[in-house]
């Protein structure tokens, strides 16, 4: 069940909805057009670290950093709480920077070359390319994501598997852009993407869909599938006029998260 903690919210798709939405995954990433091809690669290095425009974003996306690094935060539990977590999008490590050493840090990352030299290395245990890489033996106390599940094809397949990569009593805790909403399209139109058009001549708005893949009433739809109870809190004043968003999903259903991985033959 999806509770809402921001004003209005009317709840989450019912089971049929959502097995209907399921049905588009995996999803095909649209291919990038040749002239962004050769500027990709600049672009996403300059977007990384915080360069022009970026740097409004990052300061921005600090909200979700905060969110999702809470629980180990807090001045109650910042000394006693020990526990493995598992990062999904690590990226450049960045999100370390937001809460303190609490045991064994693990990460999933397939572009290895945003944190290859990177000085954070040293607060990671483990490092994986894809998270079919991790073996289900392997428990976790928190796995957490900041602006990563817009990106991924077949979100489901790394839901369900968190699901089972949990222990007991475990969380997922999400952030993520308010794609798919008025404000965030509004938003990025009038930052990043007027940058971007001034600079290079070019439309983001193809970048943004060959990178956002889906959309946040899909990610809360899936992750809702799989957990039995998801609270969010928005970076606005609701979820449909919001910035960002914070997920925190716990009671994992592993009975769904087993058969949808069985289906997808996806289960090693």
């Amino acid at each position: 069940m999806l509770r809402s903690l921001e004003l209005g919210d009317t709840g989450t798709n019912t089971l049929a909805e959502t097995d209907q939405l399921l049905k588009y995954f995996p999803k095909r990433r649209p291919d990038l057009p040749e002239q962004y091809e050769l500027l990709y690669a600049d672009y996403y290095r300059d977007n990384r670290d915080g360069r022009g425009v970026a740097r409004l974003s990052r300061w921005l996306e600090s909200w979700m950093h905060r969110k999702v690094a809470q629980d180990v935060c807090q001045a109650e539990v910042r000394v006693p709480r020990k526990c493995e977590t598992l990062e999904i999008g690590a990226g450049t490590l960045n999100h370390t920077d937001f809460e303190p050493d609490s045991g064994p840090y693990d990460i999933v990352e397939p572009m290895t070359v945003l944190y290859e030299g990177n000085q954070r290395l040293g607060r990671v245990r483990s490092r994986y390319v894809d998270t079919r890489d991790i073996p289900l033996t392997a428990g976790y106390d928190r796995i957490v994501s900041v602006a990563t599940f817009e990106h991924i094809c077949d979100l489901p397949a790394v839901v369900a598997r968190t699901g089972l990569l949990l222990r007991s009593g475990g969380k997922l805790r999400i952030g993520i852009p308010s794609e798919g909403t008025l404000l965030w399209s509004v938003g990025w139109r009038i930052t990043t993407g007027l940058e971007f058009r001034l600079r290079r001549g070019l439309s983001y708005g193809t970048i943004m869909r060959h990178e956002h893949v889906n959309d946040a009433s899909e990610i809360a739809g899936v992750v809702s599938h799989f957990y039995a109870d998801v609270d969010r809190v928005c970076f606005g004043l609701h979820s449909n006029l919001s910035l960002y968003q914070y997920l925190e999903c716990s009671a994992p259903q592993t009975d769904r998260c087993k058969a949808y991985l069985g289906e997808a033959a996806m289960l090693p």
